[in-house]
């Protein structure tokens, strides 16, 4: 299956045997293009970078050089599972870089939510960048590159992430073993690869990760109250059947405050946002119907449970008008 281009006539990737029959041929492609050079990879522990790393751990072993920059803005346990199963179990050549104070620090004071996105996009470029500089021999980048990626660059709904913005000296063979893939047979080839569950099928979570959840100037105590929050509710909905029926769930921790009480006393605190929708295209969304005793539940613990938060929020705005993130 040596090709750029998804085959008119290629079978949906649905079934264990479809997925190992893709894991050997591009184990065999790999090997040929890369030889014994290395390739390096930035693994953010999102699906597609994930199943990559799995493709080429399978292919290479050691060749294969992962850098995870944790920039202080991903959920709850997320840098810790990355270690967990690409350094522990999967013994991959892995480097871990933790930048959460020079990201946080670049973001201070800053609230225009573009200007964030741009300072996180090329704060993250130049972190990887100078990781990348310490290596010796990388001739390939690795990317996780999917099929959909390829049809909105060609339609001119987004740029395509080739080589990620790299600087001009940093030259290197691109090696992109999914990118005829959709999202789905990613999926499943990464199931076959034997990645865990919650990896595979995590839910979408932006580039600039809870950084467009904490609207407004990021201060570490209101990032905090985000990643904590976001971690009950991700929690609370494994436990009731709704991780796997709703498209994407998250709590946002706006910048202003109410008056609460707690403890008897007065509590002048912020308030959590929950939000919940569902959707096929991206385009639209529809609005999760939570039922009232449970959002009565997540209340109760997010109030309860989290510093700073004396009051939660249920968004019921689908898209339009609505975006799906409030940044």
């Amino acid at each position: 299956m040596a090709t750029d281009r998804r085959p008119e006539n290629m079978e949906r990737i649905a079934t264990p045997a479809q997925a190992e029959a893709f894991i050997e041929e591009q184990v065999a492609e790999i090997r040929g293009q890369v030889g014994d050079k290395k390739v390096l990879l930035a693994l953010s522990g999102g699906v597609d970078s994930s199943v990559v790393a799995a493709l080429l751990i399978k292919a290479i072993g050691q060749q294969l050089v992962c850098v995870h920059v944790n920039h202080g803005l991903l959920r709850k346990g997320e840098p810790e599972q990355v270690i967990e199963v690409f350094r522990n179990q999967m013994k991959a050549n892995l480097v871990y870089v933790d930048a959460t104070d020079r990201f946080l620090d670049k973001l201070a004071g800053v609230d225009d939510p573009e200007t964030k996105r741009k300072i996180i996009g090329g704060e993250f470029i130049e972190v990887f960048a100078e990781e990348a500089r310490k290596q010796d021999g990388i001739e390939f980048l690795a990317q996780g590159t999917i099929w959909p990626d390829i049809l909105e660059s060609e339609n001119g709904i987004k740029a395509h992430h080739n080589a990620g913005g790299l600087p001009e000296d940093m030259k290197f063979e691109l090696v992109e073993p999914v990118r005829i893939l959709f999202k789905d047979e990613v999926r499943v080839v990464g199931e076959a690869l034997g990645l865990p569950h919650s990896m595979v099928y995590r839910q979408p979570f932006p580039g600039p990760g809870l950084g467009v959840r904490c609207p407004g100037a990021i201060t570490r105590d209101r990032l905090e109250a985000v990643r904590e929050s976001d971690a009950i509710l991700r929690e609370e909905f494994e436990k009731n059947g709704l991780a796997g029926k709703v498209w994407q769930y998250f709590t946002v921790v706006p910048d202003f405050k109410s008056t609460g009480i707690k403890d008897d006393k007065r509590a002048f605190e912020w308030c959590c946002i929950v939000r919940a929708i569902n959707t096929t295209d991206v385009m639209t969304a529809t609005v999760e119907n939570i039922s009232y005793d449970l959002m009565c539940h997540i209340t109760d613990r997010i109030t309860h449970e989290v510093p700073g938060i004396n009051r939660v929020l249920y968004d019921f705005t689908p898209k339009p008008t609505g975006t799906v993130e409030y940044e």
